[in-house]
């Protein structure tokens, strides 16, 4: 499960308390943080002496320090059926296309359809021009959208997928469909995502009238779930014309963390003396200037 980063409480030594409850006692332990400078950019060396690792307020040795890169892999799932319905196909256009010019060069996209049943538009690229062609296919089907199945979907690649990256799930979702929500889909999708810890994002779309179902009830328990669960962002419209502002604000965030867990630094600590049990209460600060802006016990970054 992800570890947050919580509060900052000094201008030079910067500390960010971690709560660890479920991590595996071991007498070496790593941390992934972003360290910056005075200037604001990583440094170009760093040592273990550079840093402070606490575990219930008692010093960890540091043992090494090296600079990782955690690129992003993103999934967009939309809903391009009747609780969107083809008037509004151009706001989601728009929306889409402006989440996917906020992404910096080198992520690399899935686009998939989940009306009637999921479905590729784009499969895995960092191509800008594939991702735009495949965006120009995208048009209304008279069906619901699959919201959960698309979600079991996107996770199951994510599980396969053995590379070092950061998953990243970003789903537009309506009310319409999804009226049986099965409990083990929920378990699926839980156990997946704690498995291989993936930033979800998801935005809902609530009309009111013929378009909206039992299913919107499902539809927001899910989200709200897992966007808790992961640290991220879950947003209820009512206007679809709010898809062509609302996806590229998504998109910037997800660029913002994909340049921070690119630049990160990984940091190995040996608990201290007489430390047992689960890690519990860490803290990570720097030393001479250095400030630690983000820290996790998985590399990723959610804000």
């Amino acid at each position: 499960m992800r570890v947050r980063a919580l509060a900052a409480v000094a201008p030079v030594v910067v500390v960010w308390g971690l709560a660890t409850s479920g991590a595996h006692a071991q007498q070496q332990f790593q941390l992934y943080a972003t360290i910056l400078d005075g200037t604001g950019a990583p440094p170009a060396t760093i040592q273990p002496a550079d840093v402070r690792v606490m575990e219930n307020g008692v010093e960890a040795k540091v043992l090494k320090i090296e600079s990782v890169s955690f690129p992003t892999k993103l999934q967009l799932l939309v809903d391009n059926g009747v609780g969107l319905g083809g008037e509004n196909i151009s706001h989601l256009k728009n929306g889409v296309r402006g989440l996917l010019e906020a992404l910096p060069p080198g992520v690399e996209v899935t686009f998939v359809v989940t009306a009637g049943q999921p479905r590729f538009l784009v499969r895995p690229t960092t191509d800008r021009e594939a991702m735009m062609k495949g965006l120009g296919l995208l048009a209304p089907e008279g069906s619901a959208g699959r919201f959960v199945e698309a979600l079991l979907d996107a996770t199951e690649r994510i599980e396969n997928d053995k590379g070092d990256y950061v998953p990243v799930i970003v789903a537009f979702a309506t009310t319409a469909g999804d009226v049986n929500v099965m409990e083990r889909d929920g378990e699926r999708l839980s156990k997946r995502i704690q498995a291989r810890p993936t930033t979800v994002h998801v935005v809902l779309l609530s009309l009111l009238g013929s378009r909206s179902s039992l299913g919107g009830a499902n539809q927001t328990e899910v989200g709200v779930g897992l966007t808790k669960m992961t640290g991220g962002r879950f947003e209820t419209i009512a206007a679809p014309n709010r898809l062509a502002t609302l996806l590229p604000e998504i998109g910037m965030q997800v660029a913002k963390a994909h340049e921070r867990q690119t630049r990160q630094f990984k940091v190995t600590a040996e608990r201290p003396a007489g430390a047992s049990g689960e890690l519990k209460n860490l803290s990570m600060g720097g030393r001479g200037g250095l400030g630690v802006t983000s820290v996790s016990l998985d590399g990723r970054v959610t804000n």
